[in-house]
């Protein structure tokens, strides 16, 4: 009985250990976003202020497969944290503009879907990944409705579209700040996503990051949280 015991403790110690473990894991997290955060908030309020942040819609690093969608700063990327238990799955670009005045365009050539119920989202199929050419990748691009979930998806898109092959550099339709929940709004801006096949043709769910690529290699930049702290990313060339 007593070996018995000093395994029980023994377990609940571990799992104790494990637990803080975790706790700060996501603590961390969430303290490494914040000068992001800091950046994000200063850019919504003042976007004049600081022109050099912004990046510029067809813009490329280098030889990068993907041209940037938007114009914008970039104030969040791949893994961020916002809160404890979040984790970002893509790009959120910040256009500094209202609603339904700055241009989004596709990244990449591809075939676009946009399901019967999606006010403010896009999805496109690249049958090969630029990188990988063996697979299939999905890029997702989303907030494109204003407050109250009117779509700023270019009417050429209507809802229930599918499989329309668009060029890099077509115009898919404008920023927004919708939600999700109506008269809830968000800042205005592009979450833009790199996400999975699922082995059957089509897409995994976006909003799980297991299911998304890091994006640093297709905008050959450094957008992956967990590798970089630039608070203000760009191409590499433009770094002081």
């Amino acid at each position: 009985m007593r070996k018995r015991g000093l395994w029980i403790a023994l377990f609940f110690a571990l799992a104790a250990l494990a637990a803080l473990a975790a706790g700060g894991l996501l603590l961390w997290r969430t303290l490494r976003s914040l000068p992001r955060d800091r950046k994000v908030v200063e850019w919504i309020r003042h976007p004049a202020m600081h022109p050099e942040w912004s990046l510029t819609a067809g813009s490329r690093c280098a030889d990068a497969p993907f041209q940037l969608p938007t114009d914008g700063f970039i104030g969040y990327v791949w893994d961020d944290s916002f809160r404890p238990g979040h984790r970002h799955t893509g790009l959120d670009i910040f256009g500094g503009e209202q609603p339904g005045v700055t241009p989004i365009y596709a990244a990449y050539d591809g075939y676009l879907t946009r399901l019967p119920d999606w006010k403010s989202s896009l999805i496109i199929r690249i049958p090969a990944d630029p990188l990988q050419p063996d697979r299939q990748i999905w890029t997702y691009y989303t907030h494109m409705a204003d407050p109250g979930g009117d779509s700023l998806i270019d009417a050429a898109f209507p809802p229930g579209s599918r499989e329309v092959f668009v060029a890099a550099g077509t115009l898919l339709g404008r920023q927004g700040n919708f939600s999700g929940t109506p008269g809830s709004p968000v800042g205005v801006h592009l979450h833009f996503s790199i996400v999975q096949d699922d082995g059957q043709g089509g897409f995994r769910n976006e909003s799980r990051i297991a299911n998304t690529l890091d994006p640093s290699p297709y905008f050959g930049m450094p957008l992956n949280a967990n590798r970089t702290l630039l608070p203000v990313p760009g191409c590499p060339t433009d770094q002081p």
